[in-house]
């Protein structure tokens, strides 16, 4: 059948299936022109042979396996939940994970992909036996040496109590309400209400550190984390402004706790005396699903892409990842973990580009001067749209989209 996007209030319900496929293996062409055969600068970290990515069909979590698949040649084991095709399409990762294997098939590197919440003990499990088979396939020690945690997802069950929690996208102390930007170039006033602690706890909970904590604890027990491993998880701070509904809200105080789940999984490295290291990665803002549905996120994000790329500064997922790994986790000097470029606070910075003054000056200025009559011109709300689209199969260059078979 041909399959038409399904959109309500900035969030797809729906995916085209060879439309995410062809999407992927775009990523994994951009990814072996960004990273021509080392895939780091010389006298880097040695690249890893074996990486995990817990979280791996979308977003940050695909282009960090497709790096280390297709820019460092190492065996892979991804981890994400997804519906499989029965009587209705798979979920869009489904899709994803599934052209990643193919090509990397293809390209003759080891692949395994667990389907599985990532959250249960169960999934870590079955991926210690992954490990090991993806290890045993590729001729190499069963020891991941780079350990990726991009974990998306609106709720969680604690393994340990059975409990679900459900994550909140909203301030704290006080409301919160601004104009706000929907992919067809109409403005809007969004309104948040302030969470409650429960609410507060749970996004913690979901979002937070604690899970990146159990995988760590998870690898280690069964002997499976390289002494040398190098861990990431990603995060976002953005511009001041965006802070009330951001940085300072719930969603903040789960990346804070991801921020403390890395110094207490570097404190248990140190103490047992090998240079395994975790880091925070603080990304820049690019179109995710939720980020559509944030309060003015897509109005600053689209004022942020025009300027970027009147600026020719602009980066995709794909493009932030390679950068990640040639300029900071294996670039050249990085063979010492402490040589890894970080800010004070100990944190990887890619998000160095939007940030610089410049660019958020003009970014401030297209979002002030932004309306109806204008936003095609002084957005790049298009650009927003369209990545957005793509993200779930559709408008991708190639796919025939009135192809019934």
């Amino acid at each position: 059948m041909i399959v038409k996007p399904m959109i309500r209030n900035n969030i797809c319900i729906n995916c085209h299936p060879e439309g995410c496929m062809a999407y992927a293996r775009g990523w994994i062409a951009q990814a072996k022109g960004l990273m021509p055969e080392s895939g780091r600068a010389p006298g880097g970290a040695e690249l890893p042979k074996l990486a995990l990515v817990v979280g791996c069909s979308s977003g940050y979590g695909l282009a960090s396996r497709i790096a280390a698949a297709f820019g460092c040649r190492a065996a892979t084991v991804g981890v994400s939940f997804e519906k499989t095709p029965e009587k209705k399409a798979g979920t869009l990762g489904y899709y994803n994970n599934l052209a990643f294997e193919t090509e990397a098939e293809k390209s003759g590197l080891v692949a395994l992909t667990v389907n599985a919440d990532a959250f249960s003990d169960e999934a870590k499990a079955k991926t210690a036996e992954a490990i090991r088979e993806a290890a045993r396939r590729a001729g190499i020690p069963a020891k991941v040496d780079l350990f990726v945690y991009s974990l998306a997802s609106p709720v969680r069950v604690d393994p340990k109590t059975g409990v679900m929690h459900k994550s909140a996208i909203k301030p704290i102390g006080g409301a919160f309400s601004g104009r706000t930007l929907a992919m067809d170039g109409s403005f809007g006033h969004a309104e948040a209400q302030p969470a409650s602690e429960d609410e507060i706890a749970a996004t913690i909970k979901v979002m937070g550190g604690e899970d990146w904590e159990l995988w760590h604890e998870a690898l280690d027990r069964e002997g499976l984390l390289a002494p040398d491993a190098r861990a990431l998880a990603y995060t976002y701070i953005g511009p001041e402004h965006s802070w009330p509904i951001y940085k300072n809200g719930t969603i903040g105080r789960a990346k804070e706790d991801l921020e403390r789940a890395c110094r207490a999984i570097n404190a248990k490295s140190a103490a047992s005396g090998n240079s395994a290291r975790a880091w925070v990665s603080v990304q820049k803002a690019l179109v995710t699903r939720a980020s559509a549905v944030i309060p003015v996120i897509p109005l600053y994000v689209s004022c942020l892409f025009k300027a970027m790329k009147e600026k020719g500064l602009h980066e995709g997922c794909m493009e932030q990842i390679a950068r990640l790994f040639r300029e900071r986790l294996y670039a050249e000097g990085s063979a010492d973990p402490a040589s890894v470029p970080v800010d004070e606070a100990g944190r990887i910075r890619l998000d160095d580009w939007e940030m610089r003054e410049d660019v958020q000056a003009l970014t401030r200025e297209k979002m002030e001067a932004a309306c109806e009559g204008n936003v095609f011109e002084v957005t790049d709300v298009e650009g927003f749209r369209r990545d957005f689209m793509q993200a779930h199969g559709f408008e991708v260059e190639g796919v025939d989209y009135e192809n019934a078979d």
